[in-house]
This record gives structure tokens, sequence and C-alpha cells, in this order.
């Protein structure tokens, strides 16, 4: 039995190092089953710990908590396995009790130095459970700046948005708004801007999955909220004016679902790498025509009605929905236009317009 118990404690020591590794220090999108394991609890208990408030606002608050319970539980977990693990392994290699085995392995991780081995060489065990503990923790540590810098980078764009696509941030609305401003000229370098920020989303997320669960500030602002609504207004923009459209809107949309792509892989979510451009899609053809019929209310220029850029949006879209869908689900977004359904109830919020408030003069002309 002694055996037993100190080969059981060097594997589960060895996969508690292999989940450290893959989370904090492997530069790579490694798939980690604790960080997905807490997510999914944490998630669902924090969901219906809201669900009885019934809005989305009470869902949003709830979720705020996401992040830093799986940072904190994380650190508890792996501090926990490496406890149990030098437990067992101390156990198993001398005639230490179950209590003394643990009240040993917990003051060598914990380095409060008030037991000591009774036998010789437990020492190089009491040296590797001491310096396991100051190190996860140092490397917890250090793992908190990384997160929060591509936190703020991300969130910066999201907030510079609002004032461009509305909050929640919407496609079609990004458009309308640049026509009803004479900002259109400013297209370009908005595109520029979101295809570099979907190039360091799909790095940063996809090597950290933690960082999906770290929502806005503002509850009606979102990250992958705000990445859809400028695919689908570079989509809309290369279906509806295919001459005037500038070439960053090609750009974007690559860079768009290429990034959603990456985080997939690295949470494990299915898709169709190369779907056929006439496969179905979730959005109808209704609510693409009621957005162009907006834009042109809005005054925005158009080269094909509705009808003929249609196939075109579709061919467009079917790129990236499905992924977009699942992650704006997975990060219980805010329920934005064309961003799909979510595991709570919630009507979808459309963008609220400021008001028109130039000079009756200024609006005739």
């Amino acid at each position: 039995m002694r055996l037993i118990h100190t080969v059981s404690g060097v594997l589960l020591l060895l996969l508690v190092i292999a989940s450290i590794l893959r989370t904090l220090v492997v530069p790579r999108g490694l798939y980690s089953s604790l960080v997905h394991g807490l997510w999914r609890l944490l998630r669902t208990a924090l969901r219906l710990a809201a669900t009885p408030f019934g809005t989305y606002r009470a869902q949003d608050r709830a979720q705020t908590w996401l992040a830093p319970l799986m940072l904190t539980c994380m650190l508890a977990v792996w501090l926990g396995g490496m406890l149990v693990s030098y437990t067992l392994i101390l156990h198993g290699t001398s005639e230490l009790s179950w209590t003394v085995a643990l009240r040993e392995a917990g003051s060598s991780l914990f380095t409060l130095g008030f037991a000591s081995g009774e036998r010789l060489h437990l020492s190089l065990i009491d040296f590797l459970a001491a310096a396991s503990g100051p190190l996860v923790i140092a490397l917890q540590i250090a793992y908190l700046p990384t997160l929060y810098a591509a936190y703020n980078r991300r969130e910066l764009e999201v907030t510079l948005l609002q004032s461009r696509a509305g909050e929640p941030a919407w496609g079609p609305e990004l458009l309308a708004r640049q026509s009803l401003v004479d900002t259109e000229t400013a297209l370009p370098q908005l595109y520029r801007d979101w295809e570099r920020l979907a190039a360091d989303i799909g790095e940063s997320h996809s090597n950290y999955p933690v960082l999906l669960s770290f929502r806005s500030p503002r509850p009606n602002r979102s990250w992958v909220v705000g990445l859809i609504a400028v695919m689908d207004a570079a989509a809309v923009h290369l279906a509806v004016c295919p001459r005037s459209a500038p070439p960053e809107a090609r750009l974007v949309l690559r860079a768009g679902f290429t990034a959603m792509r990456d985080i997939g892989r690295s949470i494990r979510v299915d898709f169709d790498p190369d779907p056929p451009s006439d496969a179905p899609i979730r959005l109808g053809y209704t609510e693409f025509d009621a957005a162009v019929a907006m834009l042109a209310a809005a005054g925005f220029p158009h080269e094909r009605p509705a009808a003929e850029a249609w196939p075109h949006f579709h061919g467009w879209r079917v790129n990236y929905e499905s992924l977009a869908y699942e992650l704006a689900r997975r990060s219980d977004a805010v329920p934005a236009l064309w961003t799909g359904p979510r595991d709570f109830r919630a009507p979808a919020i459309p963008p609220a317009r400021p008001a028109d408030r130039r000079p009756a003069a200024d609006r005739e002309k």
C-alpha cells in the first residue's frame, strides 16, 4: 500500500506541475482541463445565482466575479493538489502516520518550518515541497500583469468603439453613424486598428483562456460583441459597396475570423475551418434587409440593393458566425443585435443613438 501511495503522490504531483506549466508558462494555446472545469463550474453557479432576478444586468453583476474566482480557485487547487501529493509521498516513503505526513507536507509547502522529518532521507522531499509553494505563488503573481496588460489593450479599443458603433455595438450602426456625422473616411483606420486588435486578442486569449472571463467595466460593452460589430460592418460594407469599400475591410474580416478560430481551437470548440459560401447562417435576410434600409435612411452610399448584396454578405458571415455566437454565449456577453442567443433569457438590446442636437438649419443642409 505504501508503494501505491508513493506512486499516486508522484503522479498527482506531475499532473499538478503539468497543469501549472500549461496554464502559466508555455506560450501556446494548450488546453487546460483545470481552467475549463473551473470555468464551467463557477460560471454555472453564478448564472444560477442571478437567474431569480431575471435581467441581464443581474447576470452581468454575477459574472463579473467569474475571472477573480477562477484565478483564486486555480491557485487553491494547485496548492491543495501539491499538499495531497507530498502527503502521499511522505507517507509512502516512511513510517509517518497520515497526520504527521500531512503536517510535514504542509509545514514544508507553505514554508512554516515548524515540522521536521523523522528520517534524514525525507529532507529532499521537504526541500522540494518548500520550493514548490513559493514558486507556484510567484508564477501566479507574474501571470497577473500579463493578463491585465492584454485586458487593458482590449478594453481601450472597445471603449473607443462605443461612440462609433453604439452601446452595445452593432455593425450597421457603425456604418450609419459614420454617414450621419460625415466621418466615412475614418473607416479604413478603424478597420486597421481592429485588424491589429483581432490579432492581439487571438494570440492573448488563446494562450490565456481565462481572459475570456474578464468582462468590460460597463455592462453593455463586450470585446466579442465589438469584434462581431466591426466584422459585420466590414461585411456589409463590402457587400453593399463593392467598388468603394476600402481594402482594410477584407483584412479586418480575415484577421477577425482567424482570431476566433485560434481561440476556438484553444477551448475545443467544434467548427468548420472552410465552410462553403452557401452554407446556412442563423441571421436571416429580413434582418439584413432592414439594416440596409436603415443605412439608406442614414445616407450611407450603396452600390447594390439588399437583394443583390445578401449573397455576398452571407458569403462573408458564414466564415465566422457560428464561432462568434459560441464565443458570445460562453462569455455571457451583452445580448446585442446579430450576436446570437445566450444561456440566460434576455431580449436583444439595440444600440441607443444620441439625439441629433444640431440646429435645425444645419440638419436641413
